[in-house]
């Protein structure tokens, strides 16, 4: 039904946005190689799926067509809402002067009018189709550092001023240069933080993904060591296994144990609804880590009660679980007092504008209240990671890769 209204939408933008440069073009040829083009770019979208449809197979032509296809959309949604409303104001312009019954102004000037506003739609609709296509060759390795401090009353003093480093969302599977990913992990360990961080979709499908990258992965590197969670990708459920139900099962399971191997090869610490603790001297700071929990769309395979066996109210915390929504749901009004949560899965649709302490757009705010950055209610703290790399749309406009370092300080202001 989704697939139907979104298959909808797409088709009345193309038409409007058609009868638009038809009316615009006053009979040149043009018009017909933008109808052409187009369509071209949305039957190929099809097309590959089509020939492509097993979505645990990385294409390259699939990710050039959803690229093209993504590029020519937001351009055609920023003319069509400018000229959209143009035709509404031209609308109640005219039930004004009609039911006023005021004498109809000089209509010779509309024309330019309409030029006019048409230029301006297409000069906007430029912005977001470059933006995709910049996204798409440099954005995607546009790797940013985002560094917060975060106070709290109950934190242990020997962790006061402990700096930890969050990555999200690796998505192995769908990279394409490594030297830029060598390059963001140098950087992560340039944090110099005490413990590593990952929370979930290390891969996009299935384990074999990382052949290769383990030496990569492998370097990250921090005092305390690096912790990680599963995500909704990792579990191998959108992949297109073949034979019978108990086939299926079995070659999942061989999946899972060796996405497990891997990253104990690579001396990260997999918590599976469990938990740990860091210790400085006689204090301690407890570390939880969920399998996915999320809601309506996404699988729910963690056990929150479970990961936090042993661990009372008054014991500081910090919580791994991939999917923000958990955090709605179930996290931020618990009674066992969870200090700061680390999320991502949300990627920040990969597009949008962010200017710091001005503006936070992004498709992702109309799926998810709380979608990227910092967030705070009942006194404890969520970051959503934008995670570090891509999927779907192989790039990253205006929603960079991000880095997160956090210093946890014992005081009692919130966020510097």
């Amino acid at each position: 039904m989704r697939f139907i209204i979104f298959f909808a939408i797409v088709i009345l933008l193309e038409i409007y946005s058609f009868q638009l440069i038809r009316t615009l073009s006053r009979g040149h040829w043009w018009k017909w190689v933008y109808l052409g083009i187009t369509v071209l770019v949305i039957g190929n979208v099809f097309l590959q799926f089509y020939l492509n449809p097993n979505r645990g197979v990385v294409s390259g032509a699939r990710d050039l067509a959803i690229t093209l296809f993504l590029a020519f959309l937001a351009a055609q949604f920023i003319f069509v809402l400018v000229m959209l409303g143009e035709d509404i104001f031209r609308f109640f312009e005219g039930v004004y002067y009609s039911l006023s019954r005021k004498q109809t102004p000089d209509q010779s000037f509309l024309p330019s009018r309409r030029a006019f506003i048409s230029k301006v739609g297409l000069g906007l609709a430029a912005l977001p189709f470059g933006a995709i296509l910049y996204g798409a060759w440099k954005g995607k390795y546009n790797y940013q550092v985002r560094e917060y401090e975060l106070s709290f009353n109950d934190l242990p003093e020997a962790f006061d001023g402990y700096k930890v480093t969050q990555i999200s969302d690796i998505h192995v599977g769908s990279f394409d240069d490594r030297e830029e990913v060598e390059y963001a992990i140098d950087l992560v360990n340039k944090q110099g933080s005490d413990a590593i961080f990952f929370t979930g979709d290390l891969v996009n499908n299935i384990s074999t993904e990382m052949h290769g990258w383990e030496d990569v992965f492998g370097k990250l590197s921090a005092s305390d060591g690096v912790y990680s969670v599963l995500g909704n990708h990792d579990y191998g459920d959108y992949y297109g296994w073949e034979g019978t139900r108990e086939e299926v099962f079995a070659l999942k399971k061989a999946n899972m144990e060796k996405l497990y191997s891997i990253q104990k090869q690579m001396g990260w610490r997999l918590l599976r609804d469990e938990n740990i603790a860091i210790k400085r001297g006689n204090d301690l700071l407890n570390v939880v880590g969920v399998e996915n929990i999320g809601n309506g769309r996404f699988p729910k395979y963690g056990d929150l009660n479970k990961a936090s066996v042993g661990l009372t109210e008054n014991d500081f915390k910090i919580l791994l679980s991939h999917d923000p929504s958990h955090w709605e749901d179930d996290v931020r009004h618990n009674d066992l007092n969870y200090h700061l949560t680390l999320s991502g899965h949300t990627h920040g649709m990969q597009f949008g504008i962010e200017i710091p302490g001005f503006i936070k757009l992004s498709p992702a705010w109309f799926v998810y209240k709380r979608w990227a950055g910092i967030y705070k209610e009942f006194g404890r703290f969520i970051n959503v990671n934008r995670g570090f790399g891509f999927l779907g749309y192989s790039g990253r406009a205006g929603i960079w890769p991000e880095i997160t370092v956090i210093t946890l300080k014992k005081s009692k202001n919130s966020i510097n």
